[in-house]
């Protein structure tokens, strides 16, 4: 069957994040008892004001076609988002919303990229950059990180990673999978390196903005001699539990934001329109309505962190912000329990989800493979669990 699809999807790898949410439903349905890890996805429910406002749509038909980028007064409204949250002047022109953060930076991407630029992406980094690079047919240039600089990288790296080939730079903060954030004296360093390359666009991936456990959030956007050339992606998945809702933006420069609604149009068009009227309710609420939601997430944050410091063999740093724990876990490779032997962080996703029942993400899906995932976006009393399931598993190694 493979010779007879295009190089393009032959080349392109499945997520290993629906992967394992996959194998871990597998399991589910033949009776075990699964905690699954592995998907970033909220288990609050989406607030009630936002779910009134689709039901209010759904009664006064507002079922038509919209606008590609969506309905003129949902992007004026994420426009005053950005304006209180970012103190950043958009118009409702400069707003593209599209079915989910994922089509916003794959817009984004396939408006920038020709064959053989160059696109810098910082390593861990979230699943789908990579593929999509592939999409546009691109080429990605890592640059690498690690968990004693909390995975952020610096100016100096950057600068020395620019090429003459080189035209977008995309990183996410907080950063999904390790749960970095970059502070705004960071941000403003690596905007320095930018400023000096003219040709060179950013896409800045936002959408754990709410999910912040330090302080205040940066967007690169907000440094003006760079303005122009970011492209700031944002939604609602991670932030209001919204994501079957399947809801994402990006604003951008006038000539970046209608080239992406060219490229929408050619795609899927605008975006349900129930959806974006329950997403007009959502960018209304203030940010510190989002607080418990952040603040249960910070106190998960601290019980896993905690749990996986009893376990030999596991370095952890604190994340600052997104739902993710990213331990380095080489410790147990070449280990075995006298009938698995665990290569690499692969197997021990396998392991630990064969052994423990517990669905978690290999590193090498990030670009990082002496790591694994773990998402606590969950119950207390699942996190519990799994953390002692993960260490009696553990202990069965040598």
């Amino acid at each position: 069957m493979q010779e007879i699809l295009s190089n393009r999807i032959n080349n392109l790898s499945e997520s290993q994040t629906i992967a394992m949410a996959r194998k871990s439903r597998e399991l589910i349905a033949k009776g075990i008892d699964i905690i699954n890890l592995s998907l970033g996805e909220p288990d609050f429910n989406t607030p009630d004001k936002i779910k009134e406002a689709a039901k209010k749509a759904i009664d006064e038909n507002f079922s038509f076609y919209t606008h590609v980028s969506g309905y003129v007064e949902l992007r004026e409204a994420i426009a005053k988002k950005f304006k209180r949250d970012n103190n950043l002047d958009y118009t409702s022109e400069n707003i593209v919303v599209s079915t989910g953060a994922k089509q916003s930076i794959a817009n984004a991407m396939l408006c920038l990229v020709n064959p053989g630029d160059e696109v810098i992406v910082p390593a861990p980094y979230w699943v789908s950059y990579l593929e999509i690079i592939k999409l546009t047919e691109g080429t990605a240039k890592i640059i690498e990180t690690t968990i004693d600089n909390d995975f952020k990288i610096t100016a100096e790296q950057l600068k020395n990673a620019i090429t003459p080939k080189s035209k977008v730079l995309i990183y996410s903060s907080p950063c999904n999978p390790t749960g970095s954030v970059y502070s705004k004296e960071e941000l403003q360093k690596i905007a320095d390196v930018i400023a000096q390359h003219p040709n060179i666009f950013v896409i800045s991936d936002e959408i754990y903005e709410h999910i912040n456990f330090v302080g205040k959030h940066t967007s690169l956007a907000e440094f003006s001699e760079i303005k122009e050339r970011v492209i700031t992606i944002n939604g609602l998945s991670k932030g209001f539990a919204m994501t079957g809702w399947r809801i994402g933006f990006l604003a951008a420069s006038l000539p970046i934001a209608k080239a992406c609604d060219k490229m929408q149009g050619q795609f899927t068009s605008a975006t349900c329109s129930i959806a974006q009227k329950a997403a007009h309710a959502a960018v209304e609420i203030l940010p510190e309505e989002t607080y418990p939601m952040r603040d249960a997430f910070k106190r998960r944050r601290d019980l896993v962190i905690d749990g996986l410091k009893k376990i030999p063999g596991i370095k952890t740093n604190n994340p600052d912000g997104a739902f993710y724990v990213f331990p380095e876990v080489s410790y147990y490779f070449g280990k075995t329990d006298g009938t698995t032997l665990i290569k690499d962080a692969n197997d021990l996703c396998m392991y630990l989800l064969n052994k423990a029942h517990v669905s978690l993400v290999p590193g090498e899906a990030f670009g990082a493979p002496n790591y694994i995932r773990i998402s606590y976006a969950t119950s207390d009393e699942k996190l519990k669990e799994a953390i002692r399931r993960i260490a009696e598993a553990l202990s069965k190694l040598s």
